[in-house]
């Protein structure tokens, strides 16, 4: 019986309730152009047609969600990321105990050279 009254009391676990409902409706009546032009707008800023048409609505314009990164950024992150996945081959051979060749240690001496250029790159970016 005990345990009846623990399992009753326990967390079931889910998402948690949140403390303001959003559950009230407000139906706008709008043509079939309005409606795909809401959506790309609210695309653009990165929100739900719901977020952005009461963003507008309660504060006069939708902030983007989303942050635009500077290019350079976007390149470092690119960069990583293709080291990122050589680098996962090299480990990945060498767990297998196959032995490097002449080409693929060239490969990893230069991506070594990459990636320390990258780091100079970052700091002489962010300095």
């Amino acid at each position: 019986m005990s345990e009846v009254k623990k399992q009753a009391g326990r967390n079931k676990g889910g998402r948690p309730k949140k403390n303001i409902k959003q559950d009230a409706f407000i139906g706008v009546k709008c043509s079939l152009i309005e409606k795909t032009l809401l959506r790309q707008k609210a695309k653009i800023v990165g929100l739900s047609l719901s977020e952005y048409l009461r963003e507008v609505g309660l504060k006069g314009q939708a902030v983007s969600k989303s942050k635009a990164f500077p290019k350079e950024v976007l390149f470092f992150t690119g960069t990583l990321n293709h080291l990122a996945a050589n680098l996962n081959q090299v480990a990945k051979k060498r767990n297998r105990m196959d032995v490097l060749n002449a080409l693929e240690r060239a490969d990893l001496n230069e991506l070594s050279a990459l990636l320390k250029q990258l780091a100079i790159d970052i700091k002489k970016y962010l300095v």
